[in-house]
C-alpha cells in the first residue's frame, strides 16, 4: 500500500504526471523530454530520478543514450493508477500540447538525411575550397526561386525583401514603422528595384487585399505579434490557394533581457506552438526543423516552419 500512497503523491506534481503519461506511449531520453516539455535538464532528471525509485519508470542504456520508460510493474499491476493519471491530465492544459511535442520528436530520430544535412552544412565552408560560399550557395537558389509575389511580413528595412526582389515577380514588405518604411522605400529606389513596394501595416491587420500573394514570409518577426495566431490567421488569407508560409524565427529560449534588448513579445517558440498557430489557421503539410544553432552565448537556435494554405 505504502508505494501505491507514495506513487499517487508523486503524480499529484503536473510535471511527473505529464512525463509518466509520455513514457507510457514511447522511450524518451532527458533531452526528448527537455524539447517536449520545455523544462531544464535539471528538473527532468530530479522528477525522473524520484519516479525511478518509486518503481513508476525504468531505464536502458542505449549507446550513449539513456532512455525511460514506464515500469513494466506499473503496468502489470498498476493499471489503475495510470488511469488516474489520463484523467487528471485533463485538468493540465499542456498536457494537450504534449502528445504532439512527442509526435515531432519521433519523426526527427527517423529523419536520418536531417542529420546528414546538418552535418553536412556545418562542414560547409570549414576548410576553403576557391569559390565556394554561403554567399554564393545563397545567390544561386535566389535565381532557381520561381517568379512568385511575395509578402514580406513584419519586414524592417527589408533587407530580405530586396534579396528576394532579384527573382520575385513582386515584393511587398510590410512593417509597422513609418521610418522603417521610408528608409527601404528608399533604398528600393536608389537601387531600382520597381518590383518592391514598401506599405506601413501591422502583422495582425496586413495591408494586402485577400488571396493576393503567392509566398507569406515571416522572417525574424512573429516573436514580435502580440497575438502571433493572428498574425498566422493573416498570411492565410493573403495567400492564394496553393500558397505557402515559411516562419523563421528563434526556438523558444529563456533569456528575459531580449524583451528589453530587442523589443520581443515572445522569447521564441517551441516547434509545437508554431505547428498549432499555422495549422489552427488552416495550413497542411506543416513541417518544422532547427536549421541553425548559435555556437556562442546565449546558443539561440533558429526555427523553420512551413506550411501550405490548400488549393482551390
Amino acid at each position: 500500500m505504502q508505494s501505491i500512497l507514495k506513487s499517487i503523491k508523486l503524480l499529484s506534481d503536473p510535471s511527473r504526471l505529464r512525463m509518466l503519461l509520455l513514457l507510457e506511449r514511447e522511450e524518451l531520453s532527458v533531452a526528448e523530454l527537455q524539447e517536449i516539455l520545455s523544462m531544464g535538464q535539471s528538473s527532468i532528471s530530479t522528477h525522473l530520478s524520484q519516479m525511478r525509485q518509486a518503481g513508476l519508470v525504468e531505464d536502458r542504456r542505449m549507446g550513449k543514450n539513456v532512455l525511460y520508460r514506464l515500469s513494466d510493474k506499473v503496468e502489470n499491476g498498476q493499471a489503475g493508477l495510470i488511469e488516474l493519471a489520463r484523467k487528471a491530465a485533463v485538468e493540465i492544459p499542456e498536457a494537450a500540447q504534449d502528445f504532439e511535442a512527442l509526435r515531432l520528436v519521433l519523426s526527427k530520430r527517423k529523419d536520418k538525411v536531417r542529420a546528414y544535412f546538418d552535418e553536412l552544412a556545418g562542414k560547409f565552408g570549414r576548410q576553403y575550397v576557391p569559390g565556394r560560399s554561403w554567399k554564393g550557395l545563397a545567390e544561386t537558389l535566389l535565381k532557381l526561386m520561381p517568379p512568385m509575389v511575395i509578402a514580406d511580413l513584419g519586414a524592417g528595412e527589408g533587407t530580405f525583401s530586396q534579396l528576394l526582389a532579384q527573382r520575385a515577380a513582386r515584393v511587398i514588405a510590410v512593417d509597422n514603422s513609418e521610418k522603417m518604411v521610408e528608409y527601404g522605400s528608399q533604398l528600393a529606389r536608389e537601387y531600382g528595384l520597381g518590383n518592391l513596394e514598401y506599405r506601413v501595416g501591422d502583422m495582425e491587420a496586413v495591408p494586402i487585399e485577400d488571396g493576393a500573394v503567392d509566398l507569406a514570409f515571416f522572417s525574424q518577426s512573429l516573436h514580435h505579434a502580440l497575438h502571433p495566431g493572428r498574425a498566422v490567421a493573416e498570411a492565410y488569407r493573403i495567400l492564394r490557394p496553393g500558397g505557402r508560409i515559411a516562419v523563421l524565427d528563434l526556438l523558444k529560449h529563456h533569456m528575459e533581457e531580449a524583451r528589453e534588448m530587442y523589443a520581443d513579445h515572445w522569447l521564441g517558440f517551441s516547434e509545437v506552438e508554431l505547428v498549432g498557430f499555422l495549422s489552427k489557421a488552416g495550413f497542411t503539410g506543416v513541417q518544422t526543423a532547427v536549421v541553425h544553432r548559435e555556437e556562442q552565448a546565449p546558443h539561440f537556435q533558429t526555427l523553420l516552419c512551413v506550411g501550405d494554405k490548400p488549393a482551390a
